[in-house]
């Protein structure tokens, strides 16, 4: 398995899908929004840009209002399953210069799993949060993070990452990450 150490300064986050239809369905889907929305906040924090998708916006509607403060720019509609295959989605990522991804969303077995693995062989550092993704059973969640993990996509905790980005205690902004940590755990 690869091993990725996230920095703030080359990461990505990538928010799929999180749209109320499909959330309707999720297994967990508060905790995936919970999460989700942490480690975005997080993010936003720490100058880290947040991107996100939503699936078939005039069928499916619009990204959870959440995440609109948050997002680095407009959520990105596509029909393509992975991300990575949506030609506005590819201009957007790489627009930002970075090269490690993280991703956040739903559903794990198909959208998630296809945008990491396209990812991967594009170049780019992937990391999951098993955490703050889901599908529409669990199963189906754990057989997506088994087949992410199988081609060398790092899992990680969304809190784990909060930390990691931030390397010590003594980072600027540990006081304001830590408020968030303790209200997404309260």
């Amino acid at each position: 398995m690869a091993h990725v150490t996230l920095d703030p300064t080359s990461s990505v986050v990538i928010v799929i899908d999180l749209q109320p239809r499909f959330l309707a369905s999720i297994h967990a889907a508060d905790r995936v929004v919970a999460r989700s929305s942490f480690l975005a906040s997080v993010a936003a924090q720490l100058n880290v840009p947040v991107l996100a998708t939503v699936q078939n916006r005039d069928r499916m509607g619009e990204l959870l209002p959440v995440f609109e403060p948050i997002l680095s720019s407009s959520a990105v509609d596509k029909m393509t399953f992975s991300a990575a295959r949506s030609a506005a989605f590819m201009e957007l990522l790489e627009d930002t210069g970075r090269r490690q991804v993280v991703i956040v969303g739903i559903e794990t077995h198909i959208c998630v799993c296809l945008t990491a693995l396209d990812l991967v062989q594009k170049g780019y550092e992937v990391v999951v949060c098993p955490d703050a993704t889901s599908s529409s059973t669990n199963d189906r969640h754990k057989l997506g993070m088994e087949r992410i993990r199988d081609a060398g996509v790092v899992p990680a905790h969304s809190e784990a990452i909060a930390y990691e980005w931030m390397g010590a205690a003594t980072h600027p902004k540990f006081k304001d990450i830590l408020q968030l940590v303790k209200v997404a755990n309260s």
